[in-house]
């Protein structure tokens, strides 16, 4: 199998040495290049766009100039990994593991993030703004109506999966990014983001990752979970702190 794993990244980091990895550079528009990156302001691509989009503009290069059986988007600290603990450099999969995960189904996702006492839209409303996702239930309703059913479900749900961390075959692929950057293109001409924050204005790719399930469950589409790898230490004291202030008070 042809694969092909896009790393997302914005700064010089470690990548893995499987041939299976291509690391770029997102937002490259306009900056410096990084040594044995690939820009993603090269051929095709949206990558002036990155601070709404973050690694989606990644994620349109990969789909517009790569050619493969399967393509996926990993991240520079996030990575499908093997099962287990120790060296985390050393549990990020290779091209012949993901292969493997890939046997028999449509897609590779990262395993479910849980929200527990949060559902997918509170956890966003708290996070950022609620109008975001009550907008993109508009243009649903409007103009692709058959995904409002999972859209609604997936809404009341409190897990989902997260990251923007996929890998799928091919037509599969091109199937999903043509209808997420369509749909993303609707939101983006009638979201007015004025006064949004710096982070906030991540917009695009916060929604992309509510909607992946969306499309997943209404296409049918077939996949295997495995888990992820943070490369970078986890600080769950503030995560927690952070998450208990927006719930509280609010996310500005």
């Amino acid at each position: 199998m042809n694969l092909r794993v896009v790393v997302a990244a914005h700064k010089p980091y470690w990548m893995p040495a499987d041939p299976v990895y291509l690391p770029v550079q997102v937002g490259a528009a306009g900056k410096e290049s990084i040594p044995g990156y690939t820009r993603d302001d090269s051929g095709e691509n949206i990558s002036a766009k990155n601070p709404h989009y973050c690694e989606l503009t990644g994620l349109y290069w990969a789909w517009k100039n790569l050619s493969g059986d399967a393509i996926g988007l990993a991240h520079y600290r996030r990575h499908f990994a093997r099962p287990g603990h120790g060296d985390k450099k050393a549990r990020v999969m290779t091209g012949p593991e993901l292969e493997q995960a890939l046997n028999g189904v449509q897609a590779v996702l990262p395993a479910p993030r849980h929200y527990w006492i949060e559902t997918n839209y509170s956890q966003y409303a708290h996070a950022h703004h609620g109008v975001d996702l009550d907008t993109m239930r508009a243009i649903l309703s409007e103009e692709w109506p058959a995904y409002l059913p999972a859209y609604d479900r997936v809404m009341k749900r409190t897990w989902g999966h997260r990251f923007n961390m996929m890998v799928m075959r091919r037509e599969t692929f091109d199937a999903w990014c043509r209808w997420l950057f369509a749909v993303l293109g609707r939101l983006e001409e009638r979201l007015d983001l004025t006064g949004y924050s710096k982070n906030d204005a991540r917009v695009f790719g916060f929604v992309s990752e509510r909607l992946l399930d969306v499309w997943l469950e209404t296409e049918g589409v077939t996949y295997r979970e495995v888990p992820v790898v943070f490369l970078e230490n986890q600080h769950w004291g503030k995560k927690i702190a952070a998450f208990l202030r927006r719930k509280l008070v609010g996310h500005n």
